[in-house]
């Protein structure tokens, strides 16, 4: 086939597939084709403002058109060439209703309902007095409507005053203009109206007014002034109910432990009284005293929302209870304006077990798998304390030849108690809508690689998890230890370690102590729809630092002191990694990621701990590169799926960038575009791989990555399929580092398979 004609396919398809959108649409109906809003303003405004205007109308028009890549409707087209099949089930039935999508037709009734939303918008910003007008065309059964928007002077605030009554309610009204949203000179706009009632409401709601409702607030507008100008009066409505003008108390808290909606919500039955709060606890389940560390309400407070809504979320992320629900009721027996608060909690299940099987495959020759057994208490000590246990095996195995093969087991059990309170001699409140946590840590670890060694791990750990909102969160590890011990070690196997130290640094034995922590902020954590998020993680790890300065080890003049026949590590290790997420739509997005970090060792090390170190490649990190074997540096230390035993390269200092454009092809497939670049070095010359060290030209030992994937998100968790070519490969010499023609050679892409998005 001649190389013009292959051009000509594609053009043909294109133009095919325009033609036939509107060939199946029926006798007096018509395709919505496009919509387009115009600005006419009598007055001067900025190209901004009417863009901003123009956006804000568009946002607003129904039904919402057939979805388009480069103009064409790809899904419309698809829907139309599957016919109407005749089986609800196969592939044309799949193509036509998971895949296709059915035209969006114009009616005249839908059109004037645009034209009408679109003037009563106008309005409600200000615009009173102007007019929207409708035009259509129709070509070939497509119809184009065209909006106008015949605008004026937007109108403006000239005054505002508010409740002038002498009743408490009107007062506390008047004593909020302070942080009013409605500002003198700002224009008009009815939503602000409605955000100042909200605002109003809420802190009305904070000093103890339970039943006020925004909804008694009016606005009452005077647009006759003159000017293009408005005088706003806030009034209550003569109809507001006498209660929501009384400010609240609580009497009573109680709380049902173990709710049902066919318990007995009786008092009668027994409860216990802990400091002020009734405990209706029949079964015993809990202690009283982790209500009065949850709850914020104690009897007598004056009613506030926000204590109202602290107290539900603690209660809920105590994580034992399956359904968390507050009332509040009105009493007259306790005296006037007196409100019982009453918690009904249903407890979920206390114990469970859960099996986890893992299984993999590499381009090395390598298979294996993983079983892993998890058991958890969520009320361990009846203080809705969680205690897990994490018991886990696991055995991959090498083919190297018709003979020879090297298996790796890795066997262990992992224990953690998580206790709702800080637990420390010094006395800690917050007013998170979180529980504070203390975390108590303890794991054991054996990896055994057949004929060669084995590699034993104990560690513990002793701190504090702390969500400060939704979107933050602090892990704080005042004490960690983590010891590790080689045995077993072979012969053969010993003489490579005496010749690679990067491959003996990798089982050396060694002491971790120090503490370590990590801050946490992701703006994602809360759904919304902004079209700027982010998300950032900082990590300090400090290891030996007290115990360096208290027995003076210096290494590099000698004097290395030991634990227990054990040299501890001793070091600086500090990580950060910042993420932008660009919405584009529901589900197009720009996602970038900025990550960097730094370990020092120093005093009573010479190099990082090995599992301290930074690696460079793999399926979340520079994807066209193997994992864990990119630099450092310009130091290339072979091909992995060439080279059985070939180490990982570690590194003290890494710089990754990563940007993905993701969008969706169709049902539960996405798609993406990436390109990742970075790489690791070391801070000290290492003879062993030459150019591996961190110097002002580290840009120039930058790999480069770019690829494509797809993702299968089936909601529970999304399957990744990436491949990935490299165009700049930093150990080249003697000509360009840039290899763009690997972009055509399908035996330089590497594939990986993953759980989850990269970042």
């Amino acid at each position: 086939m001649k190389p013009r004609l292959i051009l000509y396919i594609p053009v043909a398809l294109i133009f095919f597939a325009a033609c036939n959108e509107s060939k199946h649409i029926g006798q007096g109906q018509y395709l919505y084709n496009s919509n387009s809003i115009e600005i006419k303003s009598s007055e001067n405004i900025s190209s901004k403002q009417k863009k901003d205007l123009r956006n804000d109308l568009d946002a607003l028009l129904r039904p919402k058109l057939n979805g388009s890549i480069l103009g064409i409707r790809f899904k419309l087209w698809i829907y139309n060439i599957a016919g109407n099949p005749k089986k609800e089930k196969g592939l044309r039935h799949w193509l036509k209703y998971k895949v296709g999508e059915p035209p969006v037709l114009a009616t005249q009734p839908a059109l004037e309902k645009n034209r009408s939303v679109l003037q009563n918008h106008l309005e409600n910003k200000g615009f009173f007095h102007d007019s929207v007008t409708l035009d259509t065309n129709v070509n070939n059964k497509k119809l184009n409507a065209v909006y106008t928007a015949h605008i004026g002077t937007q109108y403006t605030i000239r005054n505002v005053t508010y409740p002038s009554g002498a009743d408490t309610l009107s007062k506390e009204i008047a004593s909020l203009q302070r942080r009013s949203r409605l500002v003198k000179g700002k224009p008009y706009d009815l939503d602000v109206i409605k955000d100042e009632r909200t605002r109003i409401d809420a802190r009305l709601k904070q000093r103890g007014f339970y039943y006020f409702n925004p909804d008694y607030l009016l606005a009452d507008v005077d647009s006759t002034v003159g000017n293009h100008q408005v005088d706003m009066h806030l009034l209550l409505k003569p109809q507001t109910p006498s209660k929501a003008k009384k400010i609240y108390s609580i009497n009573d808290v109680v709380v049902y432990t173990d709710y049902d909606i066919n318990s007995d919500t009786s008092l009668n039955r027994g409860y216990t009284k802990f400091m002020g709060y009734k405990i209706v606890d029949s079964a015993k389940l809990f202690r009283p005293v982790i209500f009065s560390r949850s709850l914020v309400f104690k009897p007598g407070d004056i009613y506030k929302r926000d204590d109202h809504n602290l107290s539900l979320n603690r209660l809920v992320t105590l994580g034992v209870f399956k359904f968390v629900k507050a009332r509040f009721q009105e009493t007259d027996t306790a005296g006037p304006n007196k409100l019982n608060a009453i918690y009904y909690l249903t407890p979920t299940e206390k114990k469970s077990l859960r099996f986890e099987v893992s299984g993999l495959t590499r381009s090395d020759n390598s298979t294996g798998g993983e079983l892993a057994i998890n058991w958890r208490n969520r009320n361990l000590f009846r203080g809705a304390e969680l205690f897990t246990v994490n018991i886990f095996g696991g055995l991959e195995e090498q083919l190297i030849s018709a003979n020879q093969r090297i298996a790796t087991t890795r066997y262990g059990a992992d224990l953690n108690l998580f206790i709702p309170r800080i637990v420390s001699p010094f006395s800690f409140k917050t007013n998170s809508g979180f529980v504070p946590k203390t975390k108590i840590n303890a794991g054991y670890e054996i990896f055994t690689r057949s004929s060669q060694y084995s590699l034993s791990s104990i560690k513990t750990s002793f701190g504090y998890v702390f969500k400060e909102t939704l979107q933050k969160e602090h892990e704080l590890n005042i004490f960690s230890v983590n010891y590790v011990k080689p045995s077993n070690i072979d012969p053969s196997f010993q003489l490579v370690l005496d010749t690679n130290i990067t491959l003996r640094r990798s089982i050396e034995r060694q002491f971790i102590i120090g503490p370590n922590y990590n801050f946490n902020y992701n703006s994602l954590a809360k759904a919304n729809h902004k079209k700027n998020n982010f998300y950032f993680n900082g990590n300090l790890d400090l290891s030996g630092n007290l115990l360096g300065i208290l027995t003076g080890a210096n290494v590099t003049k000698g004097k290395e002191v030991e634990l227990f026949n054990t040299p501890f590590s001793q070091y600086i290790r500090a990580e950060v990694d910042f993420r932008h997420y660009l919405s584009f739509g529901k589900y197009n997005m720009l996602a970038s990621r900025i990550t960097s970090g730094i370990g020092y060792a120093y005093g009573n090390s010479s190099t990082m701990p090995f599992i301290k170190e930074f690696f460079a490649g793999g399926a979340n990190d520079i994807r066209a590169f193997r994992s864990r074997s990119l630099g450092p540096g310009s130091y290339y230390a072979g091909d992995r799926s060439k080279t059985p035993f070939l180490p990982d390269q570690p590194g003290d200092v890494k710089i990754e960038l990563n940007t993905e454009y993701r969008a969706k092809l169709f049902s539960i497939v996405r798609w993406a575009l990436f390109a990742d670049a970075g790489n690791i070095w070391t801070l000290k010359t290492d003879a062993d791989r030459v150019g591996s060290t961190f110097n002002s030209s580290f840009l120039n030992d930058f790999a480069v990555g770019i690829g494509t994937g797809l993702r299968f998100d089936v909601s529970i968790l999304v399957l990744r399929i990436d491949f990935a070519v490299p165009v700049r490969e930093p150990w080249l010499t003697g000509r360009s580092k840039w290899i763009f023609s690997n972009a055509t050679d399908i035996s330089k892409y590497a594939l990986n398979l993953a759980i989850g998005y990269p970042f």
